[in-house]
C-alpha cells in the first residue's frame, strides 16, 4: 500500500463497506442474495514517514445497516422486506448489547508489486474477537478495494433459516470495502 504519510480519517465520505449474503438450501430460489451497506462507520489509518502502514482501526455501527439490493427470489424485495431484514440482522448481530463491530490491524504485508497486499488483524463482533485477513488491491491512485469473508458461526451467530431450514443464509458473508485515500477525498 502506498499512501501519503500521516493520519487518514476513514468513513462513508471516503468509501463504502458492503456485506453480501447468499442463500442456500432446497428452497434457495425463494430467498434473496442481499447487498447490505454499513452506512455509519469510522476509522483511522496511520502511515509512517517511510510510507509503510503503522496502524488501522475501523468501527462499524451495527444499528446502521441498510439493505441496498436483493437479487433472485420468487418476488422482488419490497421496502417492508428491507426493514424486516434490517431488524432481523440487528437482532442476530446482538446490536443492542454490542452496537459496534471493530477491526484492528496487527500486520501489513504489501504485495510484491506494491499495489495492495494483505492486512491481518482482529475483528470483534458480538463481543467475540477472531483473526481476520483483508486482501487489498489498488484500483487507482490512492484508491483501494479490500475483501474478506466473515463466518457468522465463528462469532456465535446462527445463520438465518426459514421454511424449516429449507431456506438458509450461507454461513460465510462476503465483506467488500472501497476506499479513496487521496488527500482531496470525495
Amino acid at each position: 500500500m502506498v499512501v501519503a504519510a500521516g493520519r487518514h480519517p476513514l468513513g462513508p465520505d471516503r468509501g463504502r463497506i458492503l456485506l453480501r449474503t447468499f442463500r442456500d438450501g432446497l428452497a434457495a430460489q425463494a430467498g434473496h442474495d442481499l447487498t447490505i451497506e454499513a452506512t455509519r462507520w469510522s476509522g483511522d489509518l496511520v502511515v509512517n514517514d517511510d510510507l509503510s502502514p503503522a496502524s488501522l482501526e475501523v468501527s462499524i455501527d451495527l444499528g446502521a445497516l441498510v439493505v441496498r439490493e436483493g437479487t433472485g427470489g420468487v418476488k422482488p424485495l419490497t421496502d417492508r422486506d428491507r426493514r424486516e431484514i434490517a431488524v432481523t440482522a440487528r437482532r442476530a448481530l446482538g446490536a443492542d448489547q454490542h452496537p459496534d463491530a471493530v477491526f484492528t490491524a496487527d500486520g501489513f504485508r504489501p504485495a510484491p508489486d506494491g499495489g495492495g497486499g494483505e492486512i491481518g488483524g482482529t475483528f470483534t463482533l458480538r463481543g467475540q474477537a477472531r483473526p481476520l485477513r483483508l486482501q487489498v488491491k489498488q484500483t487507482g491512485t490512492d484508491r483501494y478495494h479490500a475483501e474478506a469473508q466473515v463466518v457468522q458461526s465463528d462469532y456465535g451467530i446462527k445463520p438465518y433459516t426459514a421454511f424449516l431450514g429449507a431456506l438458509r443464509v450461507r454461513d460465510a458473508v462476503d465483506a467488500e470495502i472501497e476506499l479513496d485515500l487521496s488527500e482531496s477525498g470525495p
